[in-house]
């Protein structure tokens, strides 16, 4: 839907209908970064540093009269997790553009499209003697802002300001691009990962602990891919991220407070977070360290009396308990009396069930993480050789959905069957820690904040005056549509005025102020806060205005009946001013005869006139000029941009 009005300078909410079309145009693609945009021929591109580029009307880019700049740069860490739109930055924004000498925001409003949000926003300013037109797209994805604004001189605007608008809105992603930075947004992949115990060295078996073997989900028998030694020190605890990188602490007992370690396996490339863990407790190392259904990942001491969580999203580290809640069990003596194995290497389920292990014959002890309570008994298994060194557990799926339940042994990997009690031999090897998580891929976005329900439709605006930019607070302003009254609205003395409505509704908005050409338009609330100027052009001897849907049939002086309401608006102005004179001025295209031109041109003016005439105007108030081609107001080399040349406009010639 197209918006219009009596060149009312005011509301421009959508791109011009007689734009170029996109197939003429030429198409700029970064598969890398993902987007895709298309620019007019005979503009040119100027690549900067990957993925920046420019777009220029002319041959020479420092002298361009119209840039187009595309900019991309990663969002701060403080930012990286946080759901672009939920500090408003329109809000944001608009109080930036406040502070603009003179400045008229045309359009500013913002919207969740799912896997990207973005901001719209066009506004003039003056710059010096002149004032500048802006047009831009703001767009958040993956962790990333993207920005794509076109920038020119307001006095080009009819020769370049079709082609930068469609330029902007032709902004797309078409592919996945770069990987997301934001932890939330990534898929668990079926790799699973463990900590090798041992490695040989000289035909000599010594220990490792900082050597990771990567597997697939589908085959746990097949040979691992090894990273050698990609932990700056050795450990007993992994885990998985859901961005796909393993973290990782010193098994050092230094019971001082431990900053986690993050290898990418891909880029094979690591280095410590800021995520510090806690004071592990005199003699207590991190044993063990496993991932939830949120994406959490939580460490756990040797002894089973710490347990903390690492919040990738909120950059947060909390203590989950710091009491071994198994000693609440009939069975706790059991398997926790001194000089007993461990029993706090751990998995979860995506139910929160805390499974661990007890070191010394592999019995299976399970904690509601929830409430913290241990089940009634212990789970005891068969299958499993009867000598101790059961280091860790790990559920996991393959990539038919089946669930998995492994176990490392004392020197292989073992297939739990829960419901049989039973495990069997799956691989040899012996591994401190076990890492994965596309148990939890099915729920991931379950798990997720859900993204709240768009907000109700508000616009904040001012109406200026459009010579001086000064505020009109006198202005009467109605609005009228769903949720909304008729009566007159009151301005602030900074001529500010707040709408809320429905999004994705018409609302006919109409503006009176004596001395200034009256506004009637409808405009379509966008969902959640926009940020929009009305202008009020003056009438007084001189001003020029245009008719921009008073358009006519190719090459005959016929009006479509589309013309109807802007003809009928300048009826009404013209009633209501009664010492009002005009002089209507015809334009055409450049096809044919120059000299028919103007004889056409003059015709339709005739047209026009005779259609104020019929509707009640004195016909000495009026009079006509036909200037045929000469005044293009968009190129000729379209038809779909000739069509804005077959206008009328009129200029105020007095009364005032």
């Amino acid at each position: 839907m197209r918006f219009v009005s009596l060149l009312l300078g005011a509301v421009v909410v959508s791109w011009p209908a007689g734009a170029q079309a996109l197939t003429d145009w030429q198409t700029f693609t970064d598969a890398g970064t993902g987007y895709q945009v298309t620019y007019p021929h005979g503009w040119q591109v100027r690549e900067q540093a990957a993925p920046n580029v420019s777009f220029y009307a002319g041959t020479a880019w420092a002298a361009a009269p119209a840039v187009v700049q595309l900019t991309s740069q990663p969002l701060p860490a403080s930012r990286l997790n946080q759901p672009p739109l939920a500090a408003d930055p329109a809000d944001s924004v608009w109080q930036a553009l406040l502070l603009l000498p003179q400045v008229r925001v045309v359009r500013l409003d913002q919207h969740d499209a799912g896997p990207y949000q973005e901001l719209h926003y066009e506004y003039t300013y003056a710059d010096t003697a002149a004032r500048t037109r802006v047009v831009g797209r703001l767009l958040w994805r993956g962790g990333y802002q993207f920005q794509l604004e076109y920038r020119a001189a307001a006095a080009h605007d009819a020769q370049y300001l079709a082609a930068g608008r469609q330029l902007v809105a032709s902004f797309g992603f078409v592919g996945p691009g770069r990987p997301s930075r934001r932890y939330a947004d990534q898929l668990c992949d079926d790799k699973l990962y463990g900590i090798a115990a041992l490695r040989v060295h000289d035909g000599i078996w010594e220990d490792d602990c900082r050597t990771i073997h990567e597997f697939a989900a589908a085959d746990l028998t097949a040979p691992p891919r090894v990273h050698r030694r990609v932990l700056p020190f050795q450990s007993y605890a992994l885990a998985k991220g859901f961005d796909n990188c393993l973290y990782s602490v010193t098994k050092s007992p230094t019971d001082q407070p431990e900053r986690v370690y993050r290898y990418n396996p891909t880029t094979r490339q690591g280095g410590y977070t800021t995520w510090e863990l806690p004071a592990q407790g005199s003699g207590n190392v991190w044993i063990s360290a496993a991932t939830d259904v949120r994406g959490n990942l939580l460490f756990i001491t040797n002894d089973a009396n710490l347990l903390v969580r690492v919040s990738p999203v909120t950059d947060s580290v909390t203590v989950v308990w710091g009491r071994d809640p198994l000693r609440n069990a009939p069975y706790f003596p059991a398997v926790g009396f001194a000089g007993a194995g461990t029993h706090a290497n751990f998995c979860l389920d995506d139910t929160g069930t805390l499974y661990e292990v007890y070191s010394t014959n592999g019995t299976l002890l399970k904690i509601d993480l929830h409430t913290q309570q241990p089940a009634p008994a212990p789970l005891p298994l068969t299958g499993l050789p009867a000598q101790g060194g059961y280091s860790d557990l790990l559920m996991q799926q393959d990539t038919s959905g089946r669930r998995r339940l492994y176990v490392a042994g004392p020197k292989s990997v073992y297939e739990i069957d829960l419901a049989r009690q039973q495990a069997t031999y799956v691989r040899r090897g012996v591994y401190t820690d076990l890492a994965g998580c596309n148990l939890f891929r099915p729920n991931q976005a379950a798990s997720l904040p859900v993204p709240p329900s768009p907000p109700a439709a508000t616009w904040l605006g001012r109406v200026l005056a459009a010579d001086s930019q000064a505020p009109l607070p006198q202005a009467r302003l109605s609005v009228v549509g769903p949720g909304t009254s008729a009566a007159g609205r009151t301005l602030t003395a900074a001529g500010e005025f707040l709408v809320t409505g429905v999004p994705a509704q018409p609302y006919q908005v109409r503006v009176q102020l004596p001395g200034y050409l009256p506004l009637d338009t409808v405009y379509q609330l966008p969902a959640g806060p926009s940020f929009q100027d009305i202008v009020l052009r003056p009438l007084h001897p001189g001003v020029l205005l245009r008719l921009d849907n008073v358009e006519f049939e190719q090459g005959k002086a016929v009006l479509l009946p589309s013309s109807a309401p802007d003809l009928n608006r300048l009826v009404d102005l013209l009633a209501t001013s009664p010492e009002l004179t005009i002089e209507l001025r015809g334009h055409t295209d450049n096809q044919g005869d120059p000299q028919l031109n103007v004889q056409l041109s003059e015709q339709r003016v005739a047209v026009v006139k005779a259609y104020l005439v019929s509707h009640g105007v004195a016909a000495e108030r009026i009079t006509g000029l036909g200037l045929g081609g000469i005044e293009p107001r968009a190129s000729n080399e379209q038809e779909a941009t000739r069509r804005l040349n077959r206008r009328v406009e009129f200029r105020i010639t007095g009364g005032l």
